[in-house]
């Protein structure tokens, strides 16, 4: 399935998120399972979402980074998010997706258990990230989103991926 995403342009007032940095208009996030998590990210970085399919393993690379796969003519590595951010292995089904993103000027796959929908959230529907120990380090995390009874946990891909551990990205992007 090939996803185009456009935004709003309708502006909001200022939401503060963590690190004191500002969303200043609707965002709207593409929303993913990771066991019984909801995450979000941003929608504009997101390319495709394709069925999974296994990858060629590259030796020496990190656990959480499965191989690579052939995209019309572009070798994109392929990370599991479970494995990145230590959660519990899973069997992959026919639920387990493929989110195909573009991070400054790379393609990079993320394997996700699900993906639920696209959410747009306002300035007063984010919440600050809690301080607390966790496999995400706070940087990564935009917000808690929080949309009726669901609460989305924002992940900033772009400085997920782009971070020196994952080492994708060129560090020129940082």
């Amino acid at each position: 399935m090939n996803m185009q995403a456009t935004t709003s342009g309708a502006a909001a007032p200022s939401g503060m998120v963590n690190g004191g940095a500002a969303i200043t208009s609707l965002r709207e996030f593409l929303a993913f399972k990771l066991g019984a998590e909801e995450y979000g990210i941003d929608i504009l970085r997101v390319q495709e979402i394709r069925s999974y399919e296994e990858p060629t393993r590259i030796a020496n690379s990190p656990a959480f980074i499965k191989g690579v796969v052939n995209l019309r003519g572009v070798i994109v590595p392929i990370v599991d998010m479970r494995l990145k951010f230590n959660l519990e292995q899973v069997n992959y089904d026919n639920f387990t997706v493929v989110i195909v993103l573009n991070i400054g000027n790379r393609v990079v796959g993320m394997v996700v258990d699900a993906v639920s929908d696209v959410i747009t959230l306002t300035p007063e529907q984010l919440r600050p990230v809690p301080e607390f120990n966790s496999t995400i380090q706070s940087d990564h995390l935009l917000a808690i989103g929080a949309v009726e009874q669901r609460m989305l946990i924002l992940v900033d891909i772009e400085k997920l991926m782009s971070s020196a551990e994952m080492g994708l990205i060129e560090s020129a992007l940082q």
